[in-house]
């Protein structure tokens, strides 16, 4: 799985935790929310300015969005 797709998952499974949707995060970080399901999609690798602000909108250390977890391995 390369980067571009663990941020994906760990985005969406963080977003759904906090029961948001694209839109809700998009207006949080200032984005736009087709922008959102393009980073969820892994169709665009977030720059790492576009990882702060997504980071920031959900409350999570940036670190989140991209660590691999156990299950993934």
């Amino acid at each position: 799985m390369d980067l571009k797709e663990v941020m994906a998952v760990n985005l969406r499974r963080i977003r759904y935790d906090r029961n948001m949707t694209q839109e809700d995060l998009a207006d949080l970080a200032n984005l736009s929310a087709r922008y959102i399901g393009a980073i969820e999609r892994a169709d665009v690798s977030a720059s790492v300015t576009v990882l702060g602000q997504i980071a920031d909108a959900l409350e999570v250390e940036p670190g989140e969005l991209v660590k691999l977890s156990d299950k993934a391995c």
